[in-house]
């Protein structure tokens, strides 16, 4: 019986080849990797049954009429789901979990930089100035986590540890661990009305496309922050900017944007109170081992023939 031919069109494709090795899978596929910068070959490419990448490159679905299952290496779908090719058979499955550990110290990281003034005193020391500077603590403030998935859950745990109120919205309500308060998507504005921080970590559909717009940075306080570590349609950039022009809201910190590499003359780039990070919250060394040990997961129960883990529903778009 011949092997499902896998296709790993990713740089690292080696850390796959470990991962499968060291759980006894590696000869039960048939495992080629290609570089995100080549072009697959087409006599490969219709042989592939398995494929593990981030995005579909134009017509690459197209040419895999054998293909069964894709393990996108991101969280978000949105950019497989768009693709004219993907045939309604073909099981998608996400790396949901796989940045659980290091997107919550980035954001964690982002509070602190909101709160504590080492960057300021870093500056003046630059300039050989001595200015005790106050720094203003996490304790007692309200964490908002619009999309309480695992890495707001996870967020969740390590915030209450900091003695923060945590609350914010599931599609699903139900009683979570280390949040004080857990409310369905249509109760958004009594959660933005009670937070100091706002954090995005809704995934990209069409209904979250431009969630956040002028309404809703009204619906904050004055002395609120967001942080959007999700996806960038899901602000409306103009309002964003008037909003901390205004003072409607007090600032805002963004790791993801509607195009990456943001372009230079994006307003983004020079509001003061608007701190831009150039997409870094789930990167760390070991990112493509955790991807691959999902993948791995979803490797052995798709040989065995059983249900996959983390599959996307297309209806809801995650």
């Amino acid at each position: 019986m011949s092997k499902p031919v896998c296709i790993v069109w990713m740089n690292e494709a080696r850390v796959y080849e470990q991962a499968l090795a060291r759980t006894g899978l590696a000869g039960r596929l048939e495992l080629h990797g290609v570089r995100v910068d080549q072009t697959i070959p087409p006599d490969l490419a219709a042989r592939c049954e398995v494929l593990v990448g981030w995005r579909p490159a134009p017509g690459l679905l197209a040419g895999m009429p054998r293909l069964r299952w894709i393990q996108s290496t991101t969280a978000g779908m949105d950019q497989w789901l768009v693709s004219p090719d993907l045939r309604g058979d073909i099981v998608l499955t996400c790396a949901r979990g796989s940045h659980r550990v290091q997107m919550p110290e980035n954001i964690l990281a982002a509070l602190f930089f909101l709160t504590k003034p080492l960057m300021q005193c870093a500056l003046d020391q630059r300039d050989s100035r001595w200015i005790r500077r106050i720094s203003e603590p996490l304790a007692g403030k309200t964490l908002g986590i619009l999309g309480l998935g695992a890495i707001g859950r996870e967020l969740a745990r390590k915030a209450d540890a900091l003695e923060m109120k945590v609350i914010g919205t599931k599609r699903s309500p139900a009683p979570l661990a280390h949040v004080a308060k857990v409310l369905p998507p249509e109760a958004t504005d009594e959660v933005l009305g009670a937070s100091d921080f706002v954090l995005l970590l809704l995934p990209s559909t069409a209904e979250t496309e431009n969630f956040m717009d002028a309404r809703r940075f009204r619906a904050m306080r004055r002395s609120a922050y967001l942080l959007n570590f999700a996806r960038g349609a899901l602000i409306v950039d103009a309002d964003l900017v008037e909003a901390v022009r205004s003072k409607t809201i007090a600032g805002a910190v963004l790791d993801v944007f509607r195009k990456e590499p943001m372009p230079a003359g994006h307003p983004f780039w020079t509001t003061a109170g608007i701190v831009v990070l150039p997409h870094i919250g789930g990167l760390h060394p070991a990112r493509d081992e955790g991807v691959a040990e999902v993948f791995v997961a979803n490797a052995r129960r798709f040989l065995a023939g059983e249900p996959l883990e983390t599959v996307v529903d297309r209806a809801r778009g995650y």
